[in-house]
């Protein structure tokens, strides 16, 4: 109004028409809202305030802002803030902060996490979307400069990739014996 012109402010009712309905974060919404939740509820004192934000809603942020590449709860923060998709998953609620975010991840879901993503990977078994024929184990290893001078003899890893892959088979013929599969490590693999 300080040039004379007026302008109307337009803020939609509803994030609903916003969010298109093939977009990732409603599959992902859809998919998490049948899950049970009692293990992560019961990390919550029934005495005391009530959480600022829903726990199954926290939960949901999290697993998109992972699925998103974000990581760091300031950066989730902000994406609750101004990111559409993630104020459609608060629906209406108020962002959380980064501490509340950090207190969820390290604290409440700690218990429940392992509960819940077993859950999930077990409903994508029966809908079909997992094949489970192939477990890949992450054996990364990186090059500190910690110390420029350090170096491994070839024959040291040879050794030890030896007994590590004696050590992933025998953990391969654990869980076929205990969940009755039948897994099995093949003798050649990529390093």
């Amino acid at each position: 109004t300080e040039l004379g012109r007026t302008y109307q402010l337009v803020l939609p009712l509803s994030l609903e028409g916003l969010v298109p309905n093939d977009d990732s974060v409603r599959l992902l919404s859809h998919e998490l809202e049948d899950l049970d939740y009692t293990k992560l509820y019961q990390a919550y004192s029934a005495k005391g305030r009530n959480p600022a934000v829903d726990p199954k809603t926290m939960f949901k942020i999290l697993t998109y802002a992972y699925s998103q590449n974000i990581y760091s709860s300031r950066k989730i923060e902000t994406a609750c803030k101004r990111d559409i998709n993630f104020m459609w998953l608060l629906a209406g609620q108020k962002a959380p902060d980064h501490s509340t975010i950090a207190r969820f991840r390290s604290g409440f879901l700690e218990e429940a996490c392992e509960d819940l993503f077993y859950q999930m990977v077990h409903r994508l078994e029966l809908a079909g979307e997992l094949s489970k024929e192939t477990v890949f184990l992450d054996g990364t290893k990186l090059e500190a400069c910690a110390n420029q001078y350090t170096f491994v003899w070839k024959k040291s890893v040879g050794k030890w990739e030896e007994k590590m892959f004696i050590k992933i088979q025998e953990a391969v013929r654990l869980v076929n014996q205990e969940f009755i599969q039948s897994f099995r490590v093949g003798t050649e693999y990529r390093v």
